[in-house]
């Protein structure tokens, strides 16, 4: 029997506006000014709660956090791009789009400080606590869409990802029953290049990773990420598809973080001081500042007066979570029998005799309590 061709495969690049600010009006989507200038300012509100957070970690006042600077666009402008009654599910790198669906920064500064609360989130709000686990919210996103699909619902469940993420099964076995089940899910690659120190180049040799989909024969698409109209366009269809009946998309959005993978990251010691140069010519927040001005509805007098609005904003949310109530270094013995024991006390005072030793400043007030 002669050989035959069952099939050919394509994947297409997106880009509406380029590094100058410049827009191809072609592509462009048509967003009310209103909801552009909000866009920017989360994309803004979410540089700044960035870097204050940076300022808190260097100062020992919050934990280990993985920084989000570079990579505004990609959330925030998927967030935009679905409606509120729509599932967000993300990894660790989504700071800004979980502020722009209304998150409490003074809640997810609890969140990395270590402190339950900060993951107790409301199921109204359908935006579901960090993942640190590489890859483990795929299988989630999809068994949130499916149970949509059984309840009737017309909604849509956006999932975020990093690169790395795509070497792991999770990600093959969601993107699998999602296609099987034609879920309404929206997969996102946050793809920057860097799975913390091993490049996208030693992770794949696909040309893409967009077109992994073709093996799950749903639609694959590769987006430049640092372009918010791109992102918002790209996740616009494939919310209409999804709403339609017809199953999951995956996108992959060309990123880059510009600063650590994490804050116990050195990213100097693997990548060229030249590549980063190169990314941040492309940021996403002042190519987006460009297409504003062009349209006469945005200038730097705004941009002053917003930038003054966000850092009171954001010293706010820090004021309050600075000013929370100081919890016991052991209070969680407290919640792990419903009734204490002999054994459970005898390791709480073996904790509590390494606190004083190495950390006694934490226990400052305790014994005046």
């Amino acid at each position: 029997m002669p050989l035959s061709e069952i099939s050919t495969f394509s994947v297409s690049r997106l880009e509406v506006l380029d590094a100058r600010g410049e827009v191809d009006k072609a592509l462009e989507p048509a967003i009310p000014d209103e909801e552009l200038l909000a866009l920017h300012r989360a994309m803004c509100l979410g540089r700044e709660a960035d870097a204050r957070m940076l300022k808190l970690q260097r100062t020992g006042r919050l934990g280990t956090f993985p920084p989000t600077a570079g990579q505004e666009a990609v959330s925030v402008a998927a967030a935009f791009a679905v409606k509120k009654s729509d599932w967000f599910t993300g990894a660790f790198r989504e700071l800004p789009g979980r502020l722009a669906r209304g998150q409490s920064f003074t809640q997810l500064l609890k969140f990395w400080a270590g402190h339950e609360e900060g993951a107790a989130v409301s199921i109204d709000e359908r935006t579901i606590p960090d993942n640190i686990v590489i890859a483990s919210q795929i299988p989630q996103a999809v068994g949130i869409a499916y149970a949509m699909q059984l309840k009737g619902e017309d909604s849509v469940v956006l999932n975020f990802f990093g690169d790395g993420a795509t070497s792991e099964g999770d990600f093959h076995e969601g993107l699998n029953f999602a296609a099987i089940w034609k879920s309404p899910v929206i997969f996102i690659i946050q793809n920057n290049g860097w799975a913390i120190s091993t490049p996208r180049s030693k992770q794949t040799s696909s040309a893409t990773l967009a077109q992994k989909a073709i093996a799950y024969d749903i639609p694959g698409i590769v987006v430049d990420g640092n372009d918010a109209l791109a992102v918002y366009a790209a996740v616009s269809q494939a919310a209409e598809r999804a709403r339609k009946g017809e199953g999951p998309t995956l996108i992959e959005a060309q990123t880059y973080r510009m600063g650590v993978h994490t804050t116990a990251d050195d990213p100097t010691r693997y990548r060229a001081d030249t590549e980063v140069e190169e990314w941040a010519a492309k940021d996403p927040i002042p190519r987006f500042k460009l297409y504003l001005e062009g349209k006469g509805i945005w200038n730097d007098e705004k941009q002053a007066a917003l930038d003054e609005e966000i850092k009171a904003e954001v010293a706010a949310c820090v004021a309050d979570f600075e000013g929370m109530e100081k919890v016991a270094p052991d209070a969680p013995f407290d919640h792990v029998l419903e009734h204490t024991n002999p054994e459970l006390e005898r390791q709480r005072e073996i904790f509590l005799e390494n606190i004083r030793t190495e950390f006694p400043e934490d226990l400052e007030g305790e014994a005046d309590a």
